[in-house]
């Protein structure tokens, strides 16, 4: 069986847990300078994690149909390393900034990146 027939569900799969992913993180960003203690909630985390990996499995799937990939084509090397910087800034965001200062520099930096992917 083929995928491509598949392509546009995943590809709205995609999109929207990338829609989520963004808005989550930029909550729980400005959650996280507010004070506010539910950024930390389980729930919080658990349902983050579970729409990541939604967004990835669908990625991958994706390049599957197109048959583009990464260290191949070099529009999807970038995005994958873009990803990779975004996650790195996030976590310096959410909870490794040691101060405040820190940690809101890494979420504006998280967010110019996540719009720039």
């Amino acid at each position: 069986m083929t995928l491509a027939p598949w392509f546009p569900q995943i590809l709205a799969v995609h999109v929207g847990a990338v829609a989520i992913s963004g808005t989550l993180f930029a909550l729980r960003g400005a959650g996280r300078m507010a004070g506010w203690r539910i950024v930390d909630h389980a729930a919080v985390r658990r349902f983050s994690y579970l729409n990541d990996s939604v967004l990835l499995i669908a990625a991958i799937l994706l390049t599957l149909i197109i048959h583009q990939y990464p260290l191949v084509d070099a529009w999807l090397t970038v995005k994958v390393l873009l990803l990779i910087v975004y996650i790195v800034l996030g976590t310096i965001a959410l909870r490794r900034g040691r101060t405040a200062h820190i940690r809101a520099w890494a979420y504006v930096a998280a967010l110019a990146t996540f719009a720039f992917i």
